[in-house]
């Protein structure tokens, strides 16, 4: 008899084998290896029926997470340096939260540090080495710049990147389907009668916004409604861009009686533009957002808005990258998507009459 049968690991290995790994607990559960890791963790968000088979075959198995293994070995940390250069820090605010809870749940420690677009990449690939980190969580907009994705890899470090529009075959990435996130919800304003949207953009730089834009022009045309090019403007998820794209579309001689704001930064601009020039949120002006950050409720009247969840999204990133640094065989990049939702506000309203330019 080997020490393997049909793919399943046998207990009581000879002395100096390997033990059992989370590949070995998955496949004999006839699950992902991201699922035994959710368990190990104590995710709430697995079934519990999917939660007895891993069990079972942890004991089975005798498996030990590798995190526990290494700590009572006296092993090294893992050490995951966050990276982050994104303008909102409502959204950074919810990254941080997010992969701050799931490095300390699993025993990682992570590193943060700030990177500007102009500093050298590969110097701060040396930085990371010199500070003996394992991995690199990048969110936007540093999880779509493909010289740093490219500088990491030949550094020999795992990535994940989230909320990226274009994974890639690099790294671990954790998304949304942003056109589609968008395109429920302009669908859900033409459904409320609106025929003029105006739409506010994202930061170019980011794939996520064309993305978004593509699904905004999709639930137009869907609509009947021909796209008004005038309607859409750009500007960099940042709230002074938000008010500035704001003014410039209701200064329209033809305004929107509708806008969408590609974060809940340049949404709650909206609003406050959309006050400083005397119109009412939501009877005169529907204004959504998307990520349903803090800034989505620290607006008044609060944001409709697409939910992207943020803090859930680096905590997959960080499971993913503790994975793969304890287990060789999870360091295939794995791309995973999760679910966006509508969260519905004050903020939007039918249309009752458009008003006068």
């Amino acid at each position: 008899m080997t020490d393997q049968d049909n793919g399943r690991v046998k207990r009581g290995q000879r002395r100096g084998a390997r033990g059992p790994t989370v590949a070995d607990v998955a496949r004999l559960a006839q699950v992902s290896p991201m699922t035994v890791s959710r368990v190990v963790n104590s995710d709430p968000k697995v079934h519990e029926a999917t939660r007895a088979k891993v069990e079972k075959a942890i004991a089975e198995l005798g498996y030990v997470p590798n995190l526990a293994a290494r700590s009572l070995a006296g092993g090294r940390q893992c050490r995951i340096g966050l990276l982050h250069s994104n303008p909102s820090s409502a959204y950074l605010s919810e990254f941080l939260v997010g992969s701050n809870e799931q490095a300390n749940a699993m025993g990682a420690q992570l590193l943060v540090e700030h990177f500007e677009e102009e500093a050298s990449r590969e110097a701060l690939a040396a930085k990371l080495l010199s500070h003996r980190v394992d991995a690199v969580l990048l969110p936007p907009p540093l999880s779509d710049d493909v010289l740093l994705l490219e500088c990491i890899n030949r550094a020999g470090l795992v990535m994940a990147q989230v909320a990226t529009g274009a994974p890639s075959p690099l790294a671990h990435a954790v998304t949304i389907d942003d056109e589609a996130a968008a395109y429920a919800l302009t669908a859900r304003l033409t459904g409320l009668g609106h025929r003029r949207i105006g739409f506010i953009g994202g930061a170019p730089n980011q794939t996520a916004s064309a993305l978004r834009r593509n699904g905004y022009r999709r639930a137009l045309a869907e609509a009947g409604i021909d796209g008004d090019r005038r309607l859409e403007t750009t500007g960099d998820f940042t709230f002074r861009s938000g008010m500035d794209c704001a003014l410039a579309l209701l200064s329209l001689d033809e305004p929107p009686t509708a806008i969408f704001a590609s974060n809940d930064d340049m949404a709650a601009a909206t609003v406050a533009a959309a006050h400083r020039m005397g119109l009412d949120v939501p009877r005169q002006l529907s204004v959504c957002g998307f990520d349903d950050t803090a800034s989505a409720t620290n607006v008044w009247p609060e944001l409709t808005t697409a939910r992207q969840p943020v803090a859930d999204m680096a905590r997959e990133a960080v499971r993913l990258l503790v994975d793969s640094v304890f287990d060789p065989k999870a360091r295939a990049p794995r791309h995973v998507r999760v679910d966006f939702s509508l969260v519905l506000r004050a903020s939007d309203a039918k249309l009752i009459a458009p008003r006068a330019g």
